[in-house]
């Protein structure tokens, strides 16, 4: 049986040091990767805008599964990852690269015939990615696929709080809900003021307090404009 990954918030995931948030954004996606060992055709697509968790359920899933995770910008060997299990990233980043397309075309057949599972991730719908070979546009066309959403208002919550903890920052409630009402609902946002308060804070050596974030919180808006 597969290990189970649902839990409602606060309950949270355990997987490196890190934390994984479950919510109605991300529910599907981590159903469908708990139940990996039914996988149609043994694949499966993750997809979803940057920073959405996308590389941390591959590992997790990478973990119980026991595959070998790779970039799809280093598949150069086909043979060499295709004994096993496989996670491989960022296919998105690799279409138009003729030599890079067929060789995940050839690690998907092998994979394949070893009748082994394959997840591979990516950003943005799979369906669009402009894959230049036809043949592995057919099969990544195929292949079972769930879009991370963007984070719900209890996921965001997490998502900023555990984003601010990781640098060993800890706003009070009130910054946190300052922000929550304020901050642009996605996870990239939530990556780049968090890491943009961090270092400010590093240098100034300011707490993170609700002027103190309203300032930055100015900045970053107008830097993304």
């Amino acid at each position: 049986m597969a290990a189970q990954l649902t839990f409602d918030l606060p309950s949270i995931i355990s997987h490196d040091g890190s934390d994984f948030f479950v919510s109605k954004s991300n529910k599907t996606a981590v159903h469908f990767i708990e139940d990996w060992e039914r996988w149609p055709s043994k694949k499966f697509v993750l997809s979803g805008p940057r920073s959405s968790g996308k590389t941390h359920l591959a590992h997790i899933w990478a973990k119980m599964s026991g595959a070998r995770i790779i970039s799809a910008m280093d598949l150069s060997f086909p043979d060499e990852v295709s004994g096993t299990n496989l996670v491989v990233e960022d296919v998105h980043k690799i279409a138009g690269i003729k030599e890079l397309e067929i060789a995940l075309f050839h690690t998907h057949n092998l994979l394949h015939q070893n009748s082994s599972c394959l997840l591979m991730t990516g950003i943005g719908n799979a369906n669009t990615w402009p894959i230049a070979l036809p043949d592995l546009a057919s099969r990544i066309e195929g292949t079972s696929q769930v879009l991370l959403d963007a984070p719900d208002d209890r996921l965001f919550a997490a998502l900023l709080a555990k984003q601010f903890a990781d640098r060993q920052l800890f706003p009070s409630p009130k910054v946190l809900n300052y922000l929550i009402a304020r901050l642009e609902r996605s996870y990239e946002a939530t990556r780049r003021f968090v890491d943009r308060a961090d270092k400010i804070s590093l240098a100034e050596g300011r707490p993170l307090t609700r002027a103190f974030a309203k300032n930055i919180l100015s900045e970053f808006t107008t830097d993304f404009d």
